[in-house]
């Protein structure tokens, strides 16, 4: 009679297919809590507004900028003014609106040339969840092409009669820092002027340059430009005018008397810088 043989167990063991198979499904597990992790802790981007490129619910920071060239502006100081402002560009947080301004003669108030949020360059966008390089080219083309191109602009000459800077103070406080979305927001306001009020309403030509912050409450500007800058920093950016080699005016009594106005209309003094030429 023929001995049967033994049979054979067919689930000895998982063998190697079998662990390959656990290896892939554990490398697939980890790399989807990989992206999970990436996707959940990347902070959420504002929805934008289409126009403004600003988030939806308000700008997180508002940057103006109003350019003086009721007289014309040196050379010089035209280089230094657009390395600055390209700086001011190129720096701009993320969701902070710029706002590049001129003064408006005729109407006695500001005039915006470029008025956009960065929406963001790309810069610190993770591959896994956004795409860096559209962001890059939408920073490029909707907000630093046009900024350059309205900063430019800016010192264009606008030669005037009068200076109303005062005017256009209070017309950009109204505009940028007075709506509810804006109350939380960090604002700052550079001013690149000579910063010779000159007005029917106070002119600091008159009195022999008399700069005293009493002769000018003493004026009807006084009421009529009295403004709230809630709380706004206010960054002034000194052109110096010259008649025959000298001071058109005292520039420290100068800037002491802004110091005074920007403080007595709710606004933080952030210093003056002066810029070079004359």
């Amino acid at each position: 009679m023929a001995r049967r043989r033994p049979r054979q167990r067919k689930d000895a063991g998982l063998g190697w297919a079998g662990f390959g198979g656990i290896l892939l499904l554990l490398l697939a597990i980890a790399s989807g809590g990989a992206l999970a992790y990436f996707y959940f802790s990347t902070p959420a981007r504002p929805q934008l507004d289409a126009q403004t490129l600003c988030p939806v619910n308000g700008p997180q920071g508002v940057t103006v900028v109003l350019v003086d060239t009721s007289d014309d502006l040196p050379e010089t100081t035209q280089r230094e003014i657009l390395g600055q402002l390209d700086d001011m560009i190129t720096t701009l947080p993320p969701y902070y609106r710029l706002d590049i301004r001129v003064l408006d003669i005729a109407g006695v108030r500001s005039r915006s040339l470029f008025s956009k949020c960065n929406p963001g360059d790309g810069a610190g966008l993770s591959e896994w969840t956004d795409n860096p390089r559209i962001a890059r080219l939408r920073w490029i083309e909707d907000f630093r092409k046009p900024a350059a191109a309205a900063m430019k602009s800016s010192i264009a000459s606008a030669k005037a009669n009068s200076s109303p800077i005062m005017a256009a103070i209070q017309d950009i406080a109204i505009d940028q820092f007075s709506s509810a979305q804006s109350q939380d927001a960090r604002k700052t306001l550079y001013v690149i002027s000579d910063m010779i009020e000159h007005t029917r309403d106070y002119s600091q030509y008159a009195r022999a340059g008399d700069l005293s912050y009493q002769r000018y409450k003493q004026s009807p500007a006084y009421l009529k430009f009295r403004t709230d800058l809630h709380g706004a920093t206010v960054i002034i950016r000194y052109v110096t005018r010259q008649v025959n080699g000298q001071p058109l005016i005292d520039s420290a009594k100068h800037i002491e008397f802004w110091k005074a106005w920007i403080e007595d209309n709710r606004g933080i003094f952030g210093g003056a810088k002066r810029l070079q030429g004359a």
